[in-house]
């Protein structure tokens, strides 16, 4: 299940309920799309946890502030984030995946996957 938060509000609230959360902030016109897109909605339906593990995907251009927040360049360029109980945390070393970096999107889902399977 990917969650589609449309505003800061249920951002937050998803957040506060559940301990580990992987947001995609994209763009329409991100060239990155075709490529990492599926490869989120796959590592979603291998690691996500109901209540533990969520996935969830928000346009940058429908939350401009979220964006500014947590995106590189405040919010040109596609970029992945996580989170443990609300807090931005960095995943294998890093605090967010830009662009079309599959390589580390992957290995960081796995690791989270791993942190909320022992939970």
């Amino acid at each position: 299940v990917i969650h589609r938060p449309t505003s800061a509000g249920e951002l937050r609230e998803l957040l506060s309920s559940t301990t580990y959360v992987a947001v995609d902030f994209y763009t329409d016109y991100d060239g990155s799309g075709h490529r990492m897109s599926p490869a989120f909605v796959d590592q979603s339906r291998i690691h996500g946890i109901p209540g533990i593990l969520a996935f969830a995907r928000i346009n940058q251009d429908d939350i401009p502030e979220l964006s500014k927040q947590y995106c590189e360049g405040g919010g040109t360029q596609r970029t992945f984030v996580f989170f443990k109980e609300g807090k931005q945390v960095t995943v294998n070393g890093k605090a967010t995946v830009i662009g079309s970096d599959i390589k580390s999107l992957k290995a960081a889902a796995e690791k989270l996957g791993g942190l909320a399977k022992k939970r």
